[in-house]
């Protein structure tokens, strides 16, 4: 490809020069840059990229698309014959470039994009799952890791650059995948991030309150979701998959079908797709399934309603990407927890121990109860060790501290990733929910040592829930990142008080 055929497929308001060089990449990281790569120079929330265009000349930049008409005009005078775009939408831009050099892998993918406050990771790992039992290779992208058809690569963001996703897109492709199962977070619908994908489907899991950081209101939080459903910045999907119990959803029910979406809800009792009937069991849940496509007796691995709920929309999904009925509920009972969701770290003892990712006080109080259902067989307790990210909304603290209080016997409070901030000054932040509550807790900083003294609290038949971290392997102190496992911390921590084995 060369930079004439780039540029054909890019919206640009403004052009200069040409070239016959064929293109070798493209690139909105000026330290990405080689010989042959067009940079795209895209102005960004917390840095310019037009400030790195002389950077990426340097290093032999074939082209620049800017979205700075100042850079564009510099460019025209001071490097006259370097081929040039100028574009209104930088990140739009990067799509449309992007798409273009990896050969466009998306005309190959049916994607599937899941957004929520909650949910998103492990309904995105059961749609992975639910396909692959169908014998789908899948490209997954979201918050654990990457999946290219079978081959598992480190996740940098819930939801990368375009450029980025295209890659793995491309990758995917190349390995005979046909399904794209991704993480949408509000922060990539909101700077455009998605931009370039037509999803098949669309899932909205919930929305409680985070992120407030940087949307600012609940207002904006949800406007940014709706951008999934609504054709105002990305095309309708075809089908859209909601989540019955959330007051959001008659909005986005009724935005999705104005822009063309067939709307199917799903829920407990509740939706076009639902469970009916519940029990839960020592090893999961068993449900009856009623549904516009038939109705089963659903045997599940996965623990508590809101796994339910996950299943729900994985099922729901699957069934709109054309997997029969009957196969699904054949698929089911095979699939496995998720890493870091309600994940059970097991060294023989009389209790139970659970890591999980929940980092909002919605997750906390759907963790809580979950533990407390599982309590009511064996009369113990709730013991449950958090903490807070620093450098986040601050506002959420204190109601995380009151929802682990209202669903606890017993609240260890610690650190999450506390970045720059003192991690005893987000722990008084999150005291005042601890106190409202009445439940009796401690603080302990150091999270190793919280979650040795939550594990050394517990006794036979009690549950114990490592909050904040999930699958994470590290954890940020300041501006470094230093390795820390959760699991890996309490497996210790067991072996020390007595306990051994394996997970």
């Amino acid at each position: 490809m060369n930079w004439k055929e780039l540029a054909a497929e890019v919206t640009a308001v403004g052009a200069g020069g040409d070239s016959a060089e064929p293109v070798t990449g493209v690139e909105y990281d000026s330290r990405r840059v080689r010989p042959g790569s067009v940079f795209v120079a895209i102005k960004g929330g917390s840095t310019d990229g037009n400030r790195y265009v002389e950077k990426a000349r340097a290093v032999g930049a074939l082209g620049i698309i800017t979205d700075s008409a100042q850079t564009f005009d510099h460019l025209l005078v001071f490097a006259p014959g370097l081929p040039l775009l100028e574009v209104e939408h930088g990140r739009r831009a990067l799509a449309q470039a992007s798409a273009a050099f990896f050969c466009h892998p998306e005309r190959s993918l049916a994607a599937t994009g899941i957004t929520g406050t909650n949910g998103k990771t492990t309904t995105a790992y059961l749609i992975e799952a639910l396909l692959n039992a169908a014998a789908r290779k899948t490209v997954l992208v979201g918050t654990i890791e990457y999946h290219v058809a079978g081959e598992v690569r480190p996740s940098v963001h819930t939801t990368p650059e375009s450029r980025d996703l295209f890659e793995l897109m491309a990758a995917g492709v190349s390995r005979g995948a046909t399904e794209l199962v991704t993480e949408v977070s509000s922060h990539a619908l909101d700077q455009g991030r998605a931009i370039g994908l037509n999803f098949d489907v669309a899932v909205f899991t919930n929305l409680t309150r985070d992120h407030l950081d940087y949307h600012q209101t609940m207002e904006k939080y949800f406007a940014a979701k709706r951008l999934l459903f609504d054709g105002a910045l990305y095309p309708a999907p075809r089908v859209a998959v909601l989540n019955a119990h959330d007051p959001h959803t008659a909005a986005l029910a009724a935005a999705g079908a104005k822009a063309g979406a067939e709307v199917r809800t799903y829920g407990i009792g509740a939706g076009d797709w639902r469970a009916a009937r519940h029990t839960f069991t020592p090893s999961g849940a068993v449900f009856e399934l009623e549904t516009p496509a038939g109705a089963a007796r659903i045997v599940s691995h996965l623990a508590g309603e809101v796994n339910i709920l996950n299943l729900l929309a994985a099922f729901t999904v699957a069934h709109a990407r054309g997997v029969p009925f009957a196969d699904l509920v054949e698929f089911v009972p095979r699939l496995q927890p998720v890493p870091g969701r309600f994940q059970s770290v097991d060294a023989g003892q009389p209790f139970t121990v659970i890591v999980d990712y929940a980092h909002t006080d919605d997750a906390l109080r759907n963790l809580t109860a979950l533990a407390r259902q599982m309590t009511a067989q064996t009369g113990g307790r709730v013991i449950t060790m958090f903490g807070c990210g620093g450098d986040r909304d601050r506002t959420k603290r204190p109601r995380m501290g009151q929802a682990a209080g209202q669903g606890s016997d017993f609240v260890v409070a610690t650190s999450d990733n506390p970045r720059s901030e003192e991690p005893m000054a987000i722990l008084a932040e999150i005291e005042p929910g601890l106190k409202a509550s009445g439940v009796h807790y401690t603080v302990e900083p150091d999270r190793a040592s919280a979650i040795r003294l939550a594990l050394r609290e517990a006794k036979a038949g009690d549950v114990v829930l490592i909050a904040g971290k999930g699958h994470e392997k590290e954890q940020i102190l300041g501006f470094t990142a230093i390795p820390f496992d959760d699991v890996a911390i309490a497996l210790s921590a067991l072996g020390e008080i007595g306990y051994g084995g394996e997970q």
